[in-house]
């Protein structure tokens, strides 16, 4: 039984781990990989597709001063994600962003739909912890109501005080979250407006 333990926990690890691999992967096939959670459009009049090629280096890469691009020029894509170096004093969060940007050549002018990104283990995982202590929690109620808790005044105490413990880790829960969703979509949103202007500026291909 402990063998199948361990050996599950380090099965989800690997997964995770693999999972974060290619989500921070800049290559054509984990451009679009992850759980999309947001979306966002913007149109750059006079640009086109062949303007956008020339910003990045023959290999199809932007580095940005809080991060990088990828251009993907056959599936008209770019990818960027913000830059974490070695021993860099910015905090990372179980939930990174990166962003993917789907370009569309209108008549004058290129539409840019952003869609911000993150790894589906921690969509998977957060979904997960939430559900179950929520479910958790509204178990439990029922459960206690259908016994006959609350007939004397100590199992209504401990009713309450099971309940209350179960909805503060949940308030605790969203916080976090919270909190890290604003950090992390910052972070992302610095680099795409580092993106979106190099992208408007006038031209001046990369070497």
């Amino acid at each position: 039984m402990l063998l199948g333990g361990l050996f599950a926990g380090l099965m989800g690890s690997l997964l995770v781990v693999l999972d974060w691999f290619h989500f921070t992967s800049l290559t054509a096939p984990g451009s679009r990989y992850g759980c999309g959670i947001a979306r966002r459009e913007t149109r750059l009049p006079q640009l086109t597709l062949s303007m956008v090629n020339d910003r990045f280096t023959p290999q199809g890469i932007l580095q940005l001063p809080h991060g990088i691009a990828r251009w993907f020029q056959d599936e008209r894509r770019i990818t960027f994600r913000p830059q974490y170096r070695l021993f860099s004093m910015r905090f990372r969060t179980a939930w990174p962003m990166k962003g993917t940007v789907e370009c569309d050549q209108e008549a004058d002018a290129l539409r840019l739909t952003l869609i911000k990104r993150v790894p589906w283990s921690s969509a998977l995982i957060t979904m997960l912890w939430f559900g179950v202590v929520g479910l958790g929690t509204v178990w439990f109620l029922i459960a206690f109501l259908l016994d006959g808790g609350l007939t004397s005044l100590g199992g209504a105490l401990l009713g309450l005080g099971i309940v209350g413990m179960g909805l503060l880790v949940l308030a605790f829960g969203l916080i976090t979250v919270s909190l890290a969703y604003r950090l992390e979509d910052h972070r992302l949103s610095q680099v795409f407006e580092e993106l979106h202007g190099t992208l408007a500026s006038p031209a001046n291909p990369t070497t």
